[in-house]
């Protein structure tokens, strides 16, 4: 059985006037996060790390942020794509271990739906796909409107 595993790192600002959007859900919240699709940094890492596995690059080279067509595209479409490069080179995610960094807001209340949205786009049971969420105990997120999403695919 070949096993491949790789990680995924994406990160973008939080600011006024953008939805928050992790794994699929949005999250009420009064700050989003900038960036060119909807800018779901779960999502994006989760892909980063699916893509890399294969070695098959970076989400940039599949979905350009220079392209206008991927403006605002909801990231579980992005996802889907890059599930289907995947599974026509004959693999399959089995599954996801996730690791969310985020001074605010909690997401505990939002962890669930977030993985049953992920579970469903990549067909895999919900036991299979986990997302976990600290604060930047280090310091250095604090004080900074940031957040970061690292994956595990």
């Amino acid at each position: 059985m070949n096993i491949r595993i790789d990680n995924g790192y994406d990160i973008h600002r939080l600011v006024v006037d953008r939805p928050l959007i992790l794994g699929g859900v949005e999250i009420p919240y009064e700050l989003g996060l900038l960036g060119h699709s909807d800018a779901d940094v779960l999502t994006h890492a989760i892909m980063d790390a699916m893509l890399g596995a294969l070695s098959l690059g970076d989400i940039g080279h599949y979905f350009p942020p220079n392209d206008s067509q991927w403006a605002g595209v909801d990231s579980l479409i992005l996802l889907s794509h890059v599930d289907q490069l995947v599974r026509e080179r004959g693999w399959r995610i089995s599954n996801i271990d996730s690791v969310v960094i985020a001074e605010q807001p909690k997401l505990k209340p939002h962890i669930q739906t977030m993985r049953a949205r992920l579970a469903s786009i990549l067909e895999l049971e919900l036991d299979t796909v986990s997302i976990k969420a600290t604060t930047d105990t280090v310091g250095e997120l604090n004080n900074s409107p940031k957040s970061v999403r690292i994956a595990e695919a």
